[in-house]
């Protein structure tokens, strides 16, 4: 019989929902417990896994009480940034305290808001001796790792190792008021999203089999914007759906990063990052590309292959049902069936069980997700200061980005904005 993981979640929320919507793919774990500040979505999530039959979830009254349930081994942070160090913390003091033990702990992105708070998370770790990963789902994602490896296997074995890659996830915004606070979140869209697609280009260019460290980024050169949410309609539209205003404290919805990589066999790689909040389309469409000597690659999530056509007499209540992010309710629209399986969190959460099973090795540990955080934060800077810079950790180690301390004044603001309004 398959040896099972109780897993406990730390957190409620959408990303919470989809992780357990993924495990009924996973033939290793159950879902045994939800600890959440909001009592009723703690609750909520719990049921849907009993509805799913992923496990007897329950709803814990504390984290330390999550910690002391005999049912569960492993936790999944799925809780918002600005809780992260703390929500570490009290899970570190648990298991000091005897409350309980754990075989690992996986944390969804970032793993801080800056190389600060993600180097404490992972000192508090180390210092019960957790086993860790890091959550990237699109790492996992099928088209991505099967397109992958075959221009691995066919096209750099042919004639040479891939020297460009791009990739991109793009949105209308995010679900929750506190993305979109600079503070709460720790940033805009780059802090949001960026962390994904910088991380997924690294991995496209290093040779399946081989470490992440044999690609190795050495310079950043980072951009930021506010495309759509500070013209004034949507900034009116922002506050009044979500609180915040971007007047006052604005945060970026487009960021672009170009890194220069330094392989381990002497060649220079070049990954391209993009992300937004200002995308319009069908929902959320993540894209991806390779490119070598004498081949490529490509994926867009929004090629789903499935197809739905409603006219205008067509009328219903606004959904997420076709494709995450929807934007449209008519129309001719793709629908992305299964998207716990086409976003990769269902072979992310597999591998990730598996590995605190003890069955394989962590493909991402929090170590990784510190190195994600400093090229954040390098892009950031960049960005600020309107040059490429070198990537050195020490250098962003304390580095808080305008955005985040609500310094950060768009030139949209200024040339957007109309008479008598806030400028």
């Amino acid at each position: 019989m398959t040896e099972r993981l109780g897993i406990g979640f730390v957190g409620s929320g959408f990303i919470a929902r989809f992780h357990v919507r993924s495990f009924q793919a996973v033939r290793e774990a159950d879902v045994v417990g939800v600890w959440s500040p909001n009592r009723a979505n703690a609750e909520s999530a719990a049921a849907l896994a009993r509805e799913l039959d992923v496990g007897d979830a329950r709803a814990h009254a504390s984290i330390a009480d999550l910690v002391a349930d005999p049912r569960v081994d492993a936790i999944w942070l799925t809780g918002p940034n600005h809780a992260r160090v703390d929500n570490v913390a009290a899970i570190v003091q648990a298991i000091r305290d005897g409350r309980g033990t754990l075989r690992g702990l996986a944390c969804e992105k970032p793993l801080g808001r800056t190389v600060a708070e993600a180097r404490r998370v992972q000192e508090l770790v180390d210092s019960v001796g957790l086993a860790t990963g890091y959550l990237e789902n699109q790492l996992f994602t099928p088209q991505v790792e099967t397109g992958r490896a075959l221009l691995w296997a066919r096209g750099a074995a042919a004639t040479g190792r891939p020297y460009l890659a791009r990739a991109a996830e793009e949105h209308s915004g995010p679900h929750m008021p506190w993305f979109w606070d600079g503070a709460s979140q720790g940033g805009g869209v780059l802090n949001d999203m960026l962390c994904h697609s910088a991380l997924l280009v690294r991995h496209l260019l290093t040779r399946p089999g081989e470490p992440l460290s044999t690609v190795r980024p050495v310079r950043v050169t980072g951009q930021v914007a506010s495309l759509k949410w500070t013209r004034p309609e949507y900034r009116r539209a922002l506050q009044a759906s979500m609180g915040v205003d971007y007047a006052a404290r604005p945060s970026e919805d487009f960021a672009h990063a170009t890194i220069e990589f330094e392989t381990a066999d002497g060649h220079v790689a070049i990954g391209e990052a993009s992300t937004s909040w200002s995308f319009v389309g069908a929902g959320l469409r993540l894209s991806a590309e390779l490119l070598g000597p004498e081949y490529s690659m490509s994926w867009n999530s929004l090629d789903a292959g499935l197809k739905l056509f409603f006219s205008r007499a067509v009328r219903g209540a606004a959904g997420e049902d076709l494709v995450e992010k929807q934007n449209a309710e008519v129309g001719l629209m793709p629908v992305v069936a299964g998207e716990p399986w086409a976003y990769g969190y269902e072979a992310e959460n597999r591998h990730f069980a598996r590995a605190f099973l003890g069955k394989e090795a962590p493909m991402l540990t929090f170590a990784d997700g510190v190195d994600v955080v400093q090229l954040l934060m390098t892009a950031y800077r960049s960005a600020e200061e309107g040059r490429t810079l070198a990537l050195d950790g020490a250098a962003v180690e304390d580095f808080v980005p305008q955005v985040a301390r609500g310094t950060w004044r768009p030139r949209a603001l200024d040339l957007q904005a109309s008479p008598g309004e806030a400028r």
